[in-house]
């Protein structure tokens, strides 16, 4: 069964590490900008990697905070087994600055008790009060 955490994130990524979600920057510049809230996420694709970069670092506070408040669960459950190990955006469809909806859909690599697995989804994404937000997610195959 997973273990409840409501701890502050995990420090698996420093401000001057790789970013996890892949892009060629640091964490601090990248997705851990988002996390801090010094900004927000201006594509559905940017929140969708910073929201990967959160389950890396087990940040529940960011995750909930990026839920849909009509959707949000009351908390985030973190398997200590399971340890992501890489993040591909197959496809975008909206999501830009000027949508008010939009899809990413990506394939995310992980391990579980030294398994590897993939979590392959097409996550949707809404704007609200501004602001980008994960509504739900449908998992193909």
């Amino acid at each position: 069964m997973a273990r409840r955490t409501t701890r502050s994130p995990q420090s698996t990524a420093t401000d001057a590490s790789p970013c996890p979600c892949g892009l060629p920057a640091v964490y601090g510049a990248c997705c851990g900008r988002f996390h801090t809230g010094r900004s927000t996420a201006p594509t559905a694709e940017l929140l969708m990697r910073s929201r990967y970069c959160a389950f890396v670092v087990r940040d529940e506070g960011y995750l909930l905070r990026t839920w849909h408040p009509d959707y949000r669960p009351s908390g985030v459950e973190f398997d200590p087994a399971m340890r992501w190990t890489g993040l591909e955006i197959r496809e975008t469809t909206e999501g830009g600055m000027f949508h008010t909806t939009g899809t990413v859909t990506f394939v995310a690599r992980y391990t579980h008790g030294g398994e590897p697995g993939q979590l392959h989804e097409r996550s949707h994404f809404e704007r609200h009060d501004g602001a980008w937000v994960y509504v739900n997610g449908t998992f193909m195959e």
